[in-house]
Order: C-alpha cells, then sequence, then structure tokens
C-alpha cells in the first residue's frame, strides 16, 4: 500500500517545512518518486507530525489501544510485572490498531515501598497486573536484582528513591548505596537506568548515583531550584516532564496528601530546566484511572508551553528527544526509511499546540487507522 500526503505541512521532529508531499510505502515513510500511490491525503492546512511518545506510562490490558486513538504510537512503560507485560509485547508485535510499547519492567524498589502501596490498593481492580513483584534490600542484591529484570527483556531499569512525602506517608526508601550498586549492575548490563526521585533531595541520591534520567521532575521547588537544574544538566541527564501527572494529583477531590502546590510547583522546576539546556521528554505517568492514556499527552504539551517551552520545542519533547534517549533510532521522526508512525491533524501546532488534539488520521507501522 502506498499513500501519498499532498500540500501538507511538516513538523519532522526537529523544525518544520511549511508544504511539502510525504510518501508512505508500506510500513516506512519513503522519497515520492511520482509513482502512483493507492490513496491520496490531502494535507492542506494541516500538519503532519512523528507518531506521539509517551516517555512515562504505566500499561494495562486496553491502555496501548487507547494510546493510539489520541495519536500516541509508542508508550514508554515505567513498571509492569512480567505477565502483564507479556501481554502487552504480544500485542504490540501482533497488530497495528495499537501503539508499540517499551518497558522497565519490574522497578527495583525497597521492600514495602513506592509504588507497593498503590499496588495493594488497586489488587482487585488489576489482577495479575498487580501481583507481588521482587524488591532490592541491599547492594550486594543490586546485581541479581537487574539480571532477573534482564532475562525478562526488559528495555532500561527504573529505580525508585521516593519516601513516601508526597503520598502522604513514610514509606521505606532505597538506601544511596543501594541506588549506586543499582546503577553500577545495569550500566554493566547495558541499560539505561531511570530514577522516580520526586523532591529535591531524592534528586541529588539519584544524581550521586550516575542515572541516566528522571522520571519525574521534582515538586519542591524553591532557592535552590535553578542550581540543581544546572547540575542535572552538567551530568547528561534528562528528565520526563509529567506535568499532567503533578497537576492531576493536586486537583484531585481528597488528594490533600499531595504536596503542597505540587502542580504549580512541577511547572517552575521543569521551566529551569529549560532554562539550563536539560532535555525535557513529554511523559504523563497515565495508569488505567488517572491521567487518561493518550489523551493526556495532549495536556503535557501545553504544560510544556507553559514551563517555557515554544510550541515546536514541546512537539520535539514528544517525538525526537524521547527516540533519541530511548535509543529508538526508527522513530521520533519524518524522514524517508524510518518507520510510518505518524499523525496529520488539522491546523498547525507550531504555533498553537492544541491543534495536537484536532487529529485527522494516525498510522501505525503504516496501517491507516479507522476515526
Amino acid at each position: 500500500m502506498r499513500t501519498l500526503i499532498r500540500d501538507v505541512r511538516v513538523f519532522d521532529g526537529e523544525q518544520t517545512t511549511t508544504r511539502t508531499d510525504v510518501l508512505i510505502d508500506g510500513d516506512r515513510i519513503a522519497e515520492p518518486d511520482g509513482r502512483p500511490a493507492d490513496v491520496l491525503v490531502d494535507g492542506t492546512g494541516r500538519t503532519l507530525l512523528p507518531g506521539l511518545i509517551d516517555a512515562h506510562t504505566h500499561t494495562f490490558d486496553g491502555n496501548l489501544a487507547q494510546a493510539l486513538e489520541f495519536g500516541v504510537t509508542t508508550e514508554l512503560d515505567m513498571f509492569c510485572l512480567p505477565a502483564n507485560l507479556s501481554r502487552q509485547r504480544a500485542l504490540a508485535a501482533e497488530r497495528d490498531d495499537v501503539a508499540d510499547i517499551r518497558s522497565s519492567g519490574v522497578l527495583a524498589t525497597a521492600p514495602g515501598g513506592h509504588p507497593s502501596q498503590l499496588m495493594s490498593a488497586l489488587g482487585d481492580a488489576l489482577g495479575d497486573a498487580a501481583g507481588p513483584f521482587d524488591t532490592v534490600a541491599t547492594a550486594d542484591q543490586a546485581a541479581a536484582f537487574v539480571a532477573a529484570r534482564r532475562a525478562e527483556g526488559a528495555d532500561y531499569l527504573k529505580v525508585v528513591v521516593d519516601d513516601g512525602t508526597v503520598h502522604g506517608a513514610d514509606l521505606p526508601v532505597l538506601a544511596p548505596e543501594v541506588v549506586a550498586a543499582l546503577v553500577e549492575a545495569a550500566h554493566a548490563a547495558g541499560l539505561a537506568v531511570i530514577a522516580h526521585a520526586i523532591t529535591a533531595a531524592e534528586v541529588e541520591i539519584a544524581l550521586d548515583a550516575g542515572v541516566d534520567g528522571l522520571a519525574h521532575v521534582w515538586v519542591d521547588a524553591g532557592p535552590g531550584t535553578a542550581d540543581l537544574a544546572e547540575r542535572v544538566a552538567a551530568q547528561g541527564v534528562f528528565v520526563v516532564s509529567t506535568l499532567v501527572y503533578f497537576e492531576v494529583i493536586s486537583g484531585q477531590a481528597g488528594a490533600d496528601h499531595a504536596l503542597p502546590g505540587s502542580g504549580t510547583g512541577a511547572v517552575r522546576v521543569a521551566s529551569a530546566l529549560r532554562a539550563a539546556g536539560v532535555p525535557l521528554l513529554a511523559g504523563t505517568d497515565s495508569t488505567p484511572f488517572a491521567p487518561i492514556h493518550g489523551e493526556s499527552l495532549h495536556r503535557e504539551l501545553v504544560l510544556l508551553t507553559e514551563a517555557g517551552l515554544t510550541p515546536e520545542e514541546a512537539l520535539a519533547a514528544a517525538t525526537s528527544v524521547p527516540a533519541r534517549h530511548f535509543g529508538l533510532s526508527d522513530r521520533g521522526r519524518v524522514a524517508p526509511g524510518l518507520r510510518a508512525d505518524l499523525v496529520l491533524v488539522d491546523g498547525d501546532p507550531t504555533h498553537d499546540i492544541t491543534a495536537t488534539r484536532s487529529i485527522v488520521d494516525v498510522w501505525r507501522r503504516g496501517v491507516r487507522q479507522s476515526r
């Protein structure tokens, strides 16, 4: 199947071309060659984007299909138990009406540490996806824990540094030496390490250990925020934004357990990170409950612009930037030879970021989705 999208504005993941043609040949993007196409799509007044990448999700049954409806063609899952992950991987490999997935598999946390308290509470709702999971108590257990994740096919390692403050709890937390041992073992196994750390003090522990990325901005913005952002930049660490997650937990009825002002604080931290030159990746921390898979990434893009990113920078944060930092060399841009994971929208999101919601068409591996 050959599809030619004509006279379309293209944001290619890095820059914008005002008017051009794009050819989809099978499952790949190709140079228009003048030969007939099976399908012609009018791109007048529309913008073609790379398929969106949500750099922080928690994926359960039905979520990959939900994500694709909103133009999210790849989810980067940050905690998935083996049976559930096997199910989601098989679905993404066999079908083109769901988003693709990469995952950390089982995250590293202390016995009883975050998110154990949440998984216990959600057991009935999530079934086998919320069962018991491996934890790490001491540094000498780190190598075996990482080896088990590697054997399960984890694409990267997620490490939790969270004492429960933001959740209104006092939770067991990994000691700094355990975090450092996990990072060392993961790097030896060829895995990047992403740390869940949501206060400035927790971020410093993660940075001391040598992590590659942070799974959230921190939320307790204060006088030291700019200096900490400069340190993140100096160490070459990327940060997944998840601003919509903090907005949700700050605004939920009865969510007085959330750190006061966490939504506003998160936007302030994102602004400081952008000013320091830290790579920001758009992520939502979507779950089966809230934020909503797919839909919430569009709100995340708006919040990133409120943090000071230009619309093009926000679009890059959901396309080429996560592709680059997670080694997804076959996607995240509109270029010949890459996967035809594409989103066509009405309007111009390079000037009005809310236009990403006006989805006309989605292609996943070159397959046009019914709308």
